[in-house]
């Protein structure tokens, strides 16, 4: 049961997209002026700092001329105050969110109003867990942390995966792998942004080494089975396969974890996972796995990461970009149960910015229903979120033999 003081359905916008004119809040914007064009039931408004800006947005991108712009500033609470309280729900693309979100999670807490972001920093989100959790759940606010690339498809690619191992096993397996068939496309500047400003703040403080080495980072007072390091090149025998190191396991898995974690355990308290990139078999494919390795030291070496908030690749970029997924259940006995996921676009822009906007609506129009808490968001909306990423966002999610 929600509590009485959840005022939302009074308020005057459904999403407001703050960040707007930043480049991934700008195509979320795009996507929802197109998508939901014409539909009379979805109030949504554009803020950020420049009111100059976000009207240059606007009609950039072909949004209604009389669509809502609102300023706020990461830097003046009152103004995130002034805009939580005039919506039901914030999508915020202004990161590193370490640096700049922790005023609007507090905001949005305060006031009882839903919360998405694309965050891929699992240290400021286990320091907002343990802030916001218990205040969130008190006022109403639902708190969806990484609702882009980082992690919702590998968080449902394996939630689809132990469906299907409930079919074939008649349980759960205590054994998934998440895998990275093929990709094409850049992973966003802003994600490369976060990754970075964790490390410094790991190094600035050595006490928060421990914990961003901890798999259950996410899933407070819980501590669970010991898990792959996937740290190196290895051959994966269940798949017949060199596999590398994938840059973004770091937050996959511990979001993974915390959805078993939210949802009580469905996958068992013994669950293991990770995740590689698939680079072939034989010796070509130990070749390309230490190759993958080399050119990702290269990149962190030189620090560079190629693209910079606020930057992107082109148009034509991002929607001949795509991903695919596979995700691979194990039981003892050896036999498999496996789930693909795939996107039309590229993965840290194109279908980022779809996935986030679906999470959004979802929630207010599939889900209400949904506790109020600090969640993520496969294990906040499941099958209902898993329908309207493949009926309007792009993904699909098939079982394969």
């Amino acid at each position: 049961m929600f509590p009485e003081v959840r005022p939302c359905l009074r308020r005057k916008f459904d999403i407001v997209v703050y960040g707007a004119t930043g480049f991934t809040g700008q195509l979320i914007a795009e996507y929802l002026a197109a998508q939901y064009r014409g539909d009379g039931h979805l109030k949504w408004a554009m803020a950020g700092r420049s009111p100059d800006r976000l009207a240059a947005v606007r009609d950039a991108i072909g949004a209604p001329a009389d669509t809502a712009l609102i300023v706020a500033d990461a830097g003046d609470p009152a103004s995130l105050k002034t805009m939580v309280g005039r919506t039901r729900s914030v999508i915020s693309t202004v990161g590193p969110y370490q640096r700049y979100g922790s005023e609007l999670v507090a905001a949005c807490v305060a006031d009882g109003t839903d919360y998405f972001d694309l965050c891929g920093e699992p240290l400021w989100m286990r320091q907002m867990i343990d802030a916001h959790e218990a205040d969130a759940k008190s006022t109403g606010a639902r708190i969806v942390f990484s609702c882009g690339f980082d992690s919702l498809p590998f968080e449902l690619g394996v939630f689809c995966a132990q469906q299907e191992a409930m079919k074939i096993f008649g349980a759960p397996a205590n054994r998934v792998k998440g895998r990275i068939r093929d990709m094409s496309g850049t992973l966003s500047g802003g994600t490369a942004a976060s990754t970075w400003a964790t490390f410094a703040a790991a190094a600035q403080d050595l006490s928060l080494v421990a914990l961003l080495k901890d798999p259950f980072l996410l899933a407070p007072g819980f501590e669970g089975p010991k898990q792959p390091r996937g740290n190196k090149p290895l051959f994966d025998e269940d798949l017949g396969s060199w596999t590398a190191p994938f840059a973004m396991a770091t937050i996959n898995t511990r979001n993974v974890h915390r959805s078993n974690f939210l949802m009580n355990f469905p996958y068992g308290k013994d669950f293991v996972y990770d995740e590689m990139v698939l680079t072939g078999a034989g010796e070509q494919g130990e070749a390309n796995a230490k190759q993958f390795v080399a050119a990702v030291n290269a990149e962190r070496m030189g620090g560079a990461s190629g693209l910079k908030p606020g930057d992107g690749p082109s148009k034509e970029m991002r929607e001949s970009g795509f991903f695919d997924l596979l995700f691979v259940a194990l039981a003892p006995d050896g036999k498999q149960a496996r789930a693909a996921v795939k996107g039309d676009r590229d993965p840290g822009y194109g279908s980022t910015a779809k996935m986030i906007s679906e999470c959004a609506i979802c929630l207010l129009r599939d889900t209400p229903e949904v506790p109020a808490g600090i969640w993520t968001p496969g294990a906040a909306m499941q099958h209902s979120l898993i329908k309207r990423l493949e009926d309007h966002a792009g993904l699909t999610f098939t079982v394969e033999q």
